[in-house]
């Protein structure tokens, strides 16, 4: 029950909700208020099942296509990077365009904010500590829950910062994401290294 608790909680932690409510609400800025929370709970869910495939696959699937884990980071830092420059340069409202284009699928809020490398290599890590997959299994859906009740919450955040409290919270965030995306490189290129 302890290793449960544990796995449970460390889960969490990486998955870091905290952390992500300010760049979940920049990513949905631009999505209808009526269906951001449909976004949301559909990118979690998308979320959970790669993290849950990732538990039963994952070993197998790296192995099968020759990918190493540093690469998962690398790749993920690279993604982040990209994302986040339009965030800390844009200087105007870009053209309305149809609500359903501005609509995040799968990435970034799936991948990599929420089933990143990090929350990836940690289910694994979980798995391989664990004798039975099932205990991992449960682990992994109580800290998608947690995880999913802390970025509901981003809904009321945002309507409390009101325009320019967005406009600043994007700026900082695409700050925050470089710093992040910089650190999966560098972690990345660290475990190359040093294998």
């Amino acid at each position: 029950m302890d290793s449960f608790i544990s796995s449970v909680i460390t889960l969490a932690l990486v998955m870091d909700g905290f952390g992500n409510i300010p760049l979940f609400i920049a990513a949905l800025k631009k999505v209808a208020p009526e269906r951001r929370k449909t976004v949301l709970i559909r990118e979690l869910t998308i979320a959970l099942l790669i993290m849950v495939g990732f538990l039963f696959a994952g070993k197998w699937f790296l192995q099968a296509f020759g990918i190493h884990e540093y690469s998962l980071s690398i790749a993920g830092g690279i993604i982040l990077f990209m994302i986040s420059i339009p965030l800390v340069f844009s200087t105007e409202e870009e053209p309305k365009n149809d609500p359903k284009e501005d609509e995040p699928f799968i990435v970034p809020l799936a991948i990599p904010l929420v089933a990143g490398p990090a929350a990836l290599s940690m289910v694994m890590i979980t798995s391989a500590q664990q004798s039975n997959k099932w205990i991992t299994l449960a682990a992994v859906l109580m800290a998608s829950l947690i995880n999913s009740i802390i970025l509901m919450s981003s809904f009321p955040l945002s309507k409390l910062l009101g325009k320019r409290g967005l406009i600043a919270i994007e700026r900082l965030t695409g700050m925050i994401l470089v710093l992040m995306s910089v650190d999966m490189i560098m972690g990345g290129i660290e475990k190359f290294v040093g294998r």
